[in-house]
């Protein structure tokens, strides 16, 4: 709790109430009261939900934090606690957050000074911790100067092929006849031929479409390995833990009723996020994922999504998806990279030292993978 108190005039005379302003809660929630919070704010993301955090770092390593103003919830953070053995020493990861945008409303610079004050005290003065924030902003937005202002006092680390996020950002405000005449002209060719390929798409949020998607993800997965982190036995609990207003969205193309492609996206707050494609065997001239993407942009211009962020690319080790991405014409962007604060040598020296290991131990799994 912050000690900032209201000056109010009473009797014609200027008092301070007893009150403060500003109210910092910490795991004092439960998934249902989160839930309920997060669909307040624009920026809200899948990475924010308690069904992301509880599947994909366990439940009992998470931890809630609202800041409150005058009683109303104006910022919102869950973090992600490493704490080896519950020894004095550790990391607190923010993920896509924090959140700070309700909707409709412009950021609130006051809002977000009074939140970085909350997290540091918390998790950097309390807990001894080095809180390590990444931010839902993209170089160049005004979300990221906005985030820059705010957290200045903390370290940005440096870009580098490790903590770089690179994507292509699509923005959805103009008309969709707009935004097809935008399309590269070889990707509005493909989307053409596949319009005229008699394929369905059927959408949905249950478990039948995310089975059916699954499939087709191993097929593809036999057929040609690649480089990835994501685990889809895990986007299935989510999906399952999710309420169904924040559940991902899955569409799936089908040719002569057999499915041939499809894709998983999370549209939540002001934006979208694709997660996972995928093509089966019977889909290779399809040419299914064009009108998968196709149809996704149409229904979130519909549900009023401004902002449709396609995945992570890298032309190197993926030419391939980043052709098929850049013929949407989003801007190439990058992700802020995260902001560090940490008083405890021991934190800061175990967790650097962890993520290294982290880092060369993923790297010689690839490596033997694919040879």
């Amino acid at each position: 709790m912050f000690g900032t108190q209201e000056v109010v005039e009473q009797d014609g005379a200027l008092k301070s109430t007893s009150e403060p302003i500003w109210r910092v809660e910490v795991d004092r929630m439960n998934s249902d009261v989160w839930s309920q919070l997060l669909g307040l704010f624009d920026d809200g993301n899948i990475y924010q939900t308690w069904s992301y955090g509880a599947v994909r770092w366990g439940r009992k390593n998470l931890s809630h934090l609202v800041l409150k103003r005058k009683d109303e919830v104006v910022a919102i953070a869950q973090l992600r606690i490493v704490r080896p053995a519950n020894l004095n020493f550790g990391m607190a990861y923010l993920r896509w957050g924090p959140l700070c945008r309700r909707h409709g409303m412009s950021g609130d610079l006051e809002v977000a000074e009074h939140l970085m004050r909350a997290l540091q005290e918390e998790y950097v003065s309390k807990r001894k911790l080095l809180l390590k924030i990444l931010p839902n902003a993209f170089e160049g937005s005004d979300r990221a100067e906005f985030f820059q202002r705010a957290f200045s006092k903390f370290m940005q680390e440096p870009f580098t092929p490790e903590n770089t996020y690179r994507t292509f950002v699509l923005d959805l405000e103009p008309s969709i006849e707009q935004l097809r005449r935008k399309l590269d002209k070889k990707w509005r060719n493909q989307l053409a031929r596949a319009e005229k390929n008699g394929l369905k798409i059927v959408m949905g949020t249950g478990t039948d479409e995310y089975r059916t998607f699954c499939e087709m993800y191993r097929q593809m997965r036999d057929r040609k390995p690649f480089e990835t982190s994501v685990n889809i036995e895990e986007f299935a609990e989510i999906q399952a833990n999710l309420p169904e207003a924040q559940r991902m969205q899955v569409l799936i193309c089908r040719q002569n009723d057999v499915p041939v492609a499809g894709i998983v996206a999370s549209p939540m707050g002001d934006s979208a996020i694709y997660l996972l494609g995928a093509t089966s065997d019977d889909g290779l001239t399809a040419k299914g994922s064009y009108l998968l993407q196709w149809t996704l942009i149409q229904w979130l211009k519909e549900k009023g999504v401004r902002w449709y962020d396609l995945g992570g690319i890298d032309p190197d080790k993926n030419p391939g998806v980043y052709h098929f991405k850049r013929g949407l014409s989003g801007t190439d962007i990058r992700q802020l990279t995260p902001f560090t604060s940490c008083t405890n040598t021991l934190s800061s020296a175990v967790v650097k030292a962890g993520l290294a290991l982290d880092r060369t131990i993923r790297d010689f799994r690839l490596k033997t993978a694919f040879r």
